[in-house]
């Protein structure tokens, strides 16, 4: 339970003990609350990794008004252009063609594993998480984040609404457009059919959130039955995001 008065600061992993936390976090939102699976799940350990996370960063939300080792409730994992080098490839590389990216000569940083402790959602915890993001993109010099966002379930009809206006109205531009592995060309809807507002209405948290800083979307969907749920790849280009949006997430000075 959330204590009465958190205490909220963002900060990079520091150690083992930093990584342990939020594998734990990862495991209770991802594998106990939406049903994950596949080989970095440790049901014993009551953990979820990867062998991304010896190369990447990650960027904690830690409360510390918990108690000690319970203190980590929101993360991103950020894995670099030299992190992707070390081994081999970006996480999302399995999931979409990235080569556009590669191309863009830009500076670019993948986001993922974001989550969040479920009392702390629906309020400034997210906020507090972007903040911290957003200091540490403009020191690394990032111009491009991309990353997979996530439908639950596994039935593209299911979100057919959603997928449609995505890629009607928020398709990233020729140049920038990774492709699906998977599904390339899901079903859409006509576009006399599409409810804007009902779309919007099951639209996942994280990808309205991306959309209302500028975010755009790749071509397709893929479907990720390890963890039970559909990915679309958004991405956001830096240099389009109007001043007034990045203000939302910027510490003030």
């Amino acid at each position: 339970m959330i204590v009465t008065r958190p205490q909220l600061t963002v900060r990079l992993a520091r150690d083992a003990d930093d990584i342990l936390a939020a594998a734990r976090l990862r495991y209770a939102v991802f594998v106990e609350e939406l049903g994950g699976t596949g080989a970095g799940v440790d049901h014993a350990a009551r953990v979820e990794r990867d062998r991304f996370d010896a190369v990447a960063e990650h960027l904690l939300l830690v409360d510390e008004a918990r108690p000690a080792g319970d203190q980590v409730v929101g993360l991103y994992r950020l894995l670099s252009q030299e992190g992707a080098a070390q081994i081999g490839q970006f996480y999302s590389e399995d999931e979409f063609d990235l080569r556009p990216l590669h191309r863009s000569g830009r500076r670019l940083l993948e986001l993922g594993r974001s989550c969040l402790h479920p009392d702390y959602r629906g309020g400034g915890a997210m906020f507090r998480l972007w903040q911290g993001l957003a200091e540490h993109v403009e020191r690394r010099g990032v111009e491009l984040l991309f990353g997979t966002a996530s439908f639950p379930g596994t039935r593209i009809a299911d979100v057919a609404g959603s997928l449609s206006l995505l890629h009607r109205a928020h398709l990233a531009p020729e140049e920038l457009r990774v492709i699906s592995r998977d599904q390339p060309a899901p079903d859409l809807l006509p576009e006399e059919r599409v409810d804007r507002a009902a779309a919007m209405r099951a639209m996942p948290a994280l990808i309205k959130a991306y959309l209302r800083l500028g975010g755009q979307v790749g071509q397709g969907v893929f479907i990720d039955h390890d963890f039970n749920c559909m990915d679309v790849c958004m991405l956001l280009d830096l240099s389009r995001v109007d001043a007034r949006q990045t203000a939302l997430y910027r510490t003030p000075q």
